[in-house]
C-alpha cells in the first residue's frame, strides 16, 4: 500500500454496519462502526505521551453509528458518533491502513 491508494473514490455510511470505502486503485473495504470507533486516535482516546489507549472495546456500544461525516482538507475525515464523541480526524493513509478485508489483513 502506498499514498498513490489511500486515495478514496468513494465514502459511504451505512445504515447499521459500517462505512464502506472504495479507494482509487479499486480496492473497497467496509470498516465496522465499533472497530472504527475504537481505533479513533486523537487525544480523548489514546493518551498523547504514552500512546496508551484510554477507550476500549467493551466502552463501545455495539449499536454504534455515524451521526455525520466532514471531509477535512483532501487527506482525511471528521466522524460525529452517535456517542457524542465528535474529535477525530480518520486520515485517508491511516484508514488504508487499518482496512480489515481478509487479503489486507493477511499481511
Amino acid at each position: 500500500m502506498s499514498t498513490e491508494t489511500a486515495i478514496p473514490v468513494e465514502i459511504e455510511a451505512l445504515k447499521k454496519t459500517g462505512l464502506r470505502i472504495r479507494w482509487v486503485d479499486k480496492h473497497e473495504a467496509v470498516y465496522p462502526y465499533p472497530a472504527l470507533r475504537e481505533s479513533c486516535q486523537c487525544a480523548s482516546c489514546v493518551d498523547e505521551w504514552s500512546g496508551v489507549k484510554k477507550i476500549s472495546r467493551s466502552q463501545i456500544p455495539e449499536d454504534i453509528h455515524t451521526t455525520s461525516i466532514e471531509a477535512k482538507g483532501r487527506y482525511a475525515i471528521s466522524i460525529h458518533w452517535s456517542d457524542g464523541h465528535d474529535t477525530g480526524i480518520y486520515p485517508f493513509d491511516y484508514l488504508r491502513k487499518i482496512c480489515p478485508c481478509a487479503a489486507c489483513t493477511k499481511n
